[in-house]
């Protein structure tokens, strides 16, 4: 009995990048050592590799609250932001009116409304969290807007030929169709509402229990413990890779049986 393979196509997929990133850590340890770079200015890879270890208790505290702030982020821009979607696309007289405003949220620096909504919001995590979902929010209305309205105009006149209800023209060819914007609008927003929450801690500034990774890093930058302040950066940028990861795979999950930008070709 085979045992199953690997591809050659998906072995470089995986291994490449891996490759690149241990180079790339094995040649800003080495530079590090050879130029003999004091830890408060760059440390090692090695350095803060053991910075995560000796503060792991309280990095983790800090991943924890801004993953927390994160995920109800993303949770709550998705549903405001399909709900939305599925608004405009009643009417364009709706879709005109409102989308605007949408716009509007997306192109207001989060910096400058923040300090507002955390004067306005006694909770600091609700704070946070609405500050993160102002800047989620826009993609998702915007792919799922998208694609509800990119519909196969033939589909669309048969449905109406046989006299479909708008309920069935919606269900059953126009969220089928947007499925692929809406998936590609979760990769963008589960990134942003990342670093809406990062934005909104370093602005806020919160310590105490509720303090996040950007506030340690703030705090790990004061008192100059910068391979810790590198610490809290990477558990950032490995958070952003795995919520990434994690949209992707759910897109293959819904996508890879039926739709043409997820099927295997097999050579």
């Amino acid at each position: 009995m085979k045992l199953p393979l690997i591809s050659n196509e998906r072995f470089v997929q995986i291994a490449a990048p891996i490759a690149v990133g241990l180079l790339f850590l094995v040649a800003w340890e080495v530079t590090v050592v050879a130029m003999e770079m004091p830890r408060y200015l760059l440390p090692g890879p090695s350095a803060i590799f053991q910075s995560l270890v000796n503060d792991w208790n309280t990095l983790f505290r800090g991943l924890l609250m801004t993953l927390k702030v994160t995920l109800m982020a993303f949770g709550i821009a998705l549903v405001l932001g399909v709900a939305a979607s599925l608004l405009f696309v009643q009417s364009k007289w709706i879709e005109v009116s409102l989308f605007p405003y949408a716009v509007l949220m997306q192109v207001t620096p989060i910096v400058a409304i923040a300090p507002l909504i955390i004067i306005w919001v006694d909770d600091t995590t609700w704070a946070l969290t609405i500050c993160a979902v102002i800047i989620a929010i826009f993609p998702i209305i915007s792919n799922t807007t998208l694609g509800l309205r990119s519909v196969d105009p033939n589909l669309l006149s048969m449905f109406r030929m046989y006299r479909s209800s708008r309920w069935q023209e919606l269900t059953r060819l126009r969220i089928p169709s947007a499925l692929p914007y809406f998936f590609g609008g979760l990769r963008i927003s589960s990134g942003l509402a990342l670093i809406g929450a990062v934005v909104a801690e370093f602005v806020a500034g919160t310590g105490g229990a509720r303090a996040g990774l950007a506030y340690l890093i703030l705090q790990s930058g004061y008192n100059l413990q910068i391979p810790r302040m590198f610490a809290a950066l990477a558990l950032i940028t490995l958070t952003g890779i795995a919520l990434f990861a994690l949209m992707v795979w759910l897109s293959d999950l819904a996508l890879r049986n039926w739709h043409e930008s997820a099927l295997r070709v097999e050579h």
